[in-house]
């Protein structure tokens, strides 16, 4: 991988702020050009602090938030108000604070089954973009220890998947249905951003970036877009694995 594509920062407070001047910029950018911003969310707890921080007074006005939709990478196959739901989180820390009108957020309607919720996400998906390829604007993405991106775990049968653009994956380790974005709609999006920071993150950040290519163990090597950019936005110790990381920014 470039190294161009390697954003480094001392700290998580000094990586969130670059990377909510990014996000600004980017849709500032595209709402010029098109009109409308298409954003999909990650889960986790890295961007809770970034949507906290893109609503607060010292963001809130930079974006035309009137022209963003707002869509989910995944999502756990939970109540859309349990405390585990990534729709929960960026409803209270990014769609609440700023007022965002529900017919702009796109959430997976887990009161389905879990197969089904997969194939009603694609079909609004594909619904939203009126026949035009489903190229989202940026999606953000995180990583866990495990080298899973969305959820889109190691040896699980959704890693293969060359059909749907969404799709349901039980995963062993937490017990748990997830409907999650396929890897190929995630490579067709204009931009990808992973968000990584904290020295837990270390040696699966050096897996997927230095590591002979091997799916099943690290499956956030898939990611790679046709025609897109792909980003990290790093602290220094999520990259610290990474030879040469000492170029920081």
């Amino acid at each position: 991988m470039a190294k161009d594509n390697l954003n480094i920062f001392k700290d998580p407070s000094t990586l969130l702020l670059a990377l909510a001047d990014f996000i600004v910029a980017e849709a500032k950018t595209v709402i010029a050009k098109t009109g409308q911003f298409n954003f999909v969310l990650s889960g986790g707890s890295s961007p809770k602090k970034l949507y906290e921080l893109l609503a607060s007074e010292h963001y809130r006005a930079k974006i035309e938030w009137a022209k963003v939709f707002f869509f989910f990478g995944d999502e756990r196959n939970v109540p859309a108000d349990h405390l585990d739901s990534n729709f929960r989180m960026a409803k209270e820390s990014l769609f609440e604070p700023l007022g965002i009108s529900e017919h702009k957020i796109f959430a997976v309607n887990t009161s389905l089954s879990p197969s089904e919720a997969a194939k009603d996400y694609e079909k609004r998906i594909v619904s939203h973009y009126q026949g035009k390829p489903c190229q989202f604007d940026l999606i953000l993405l995180g990583l866990g220890g495990n080298s899973h991106t969305a959820s889109l775990f190691p040896h699980t049968p959704v890693l293969l998947e060359k059909n749907a653009l969404v799709k349901e994956v039980f995963v062993e380790e937490v017990k748990m249905f997830r409907i999650t974005f396929t890897e190929g709609l995630i490579n067709s999006a204009h931009s990808v951003v992973f968000l990584v920071y904290g020295s837990g993150k270390a040696e699966a950040v050096n897996h997927i970036i230095n590591s002979p290519k091997n799916i099943e163990e690290y499956p956030a090597q898939l990611i790679h877009p046709e025609q897109g950019k792909l980003l990290w936005f790093l602290d220094e110790e999520a990259a610290k694995a990474i030879k040469g990381s000492d170029e920081a920014s």
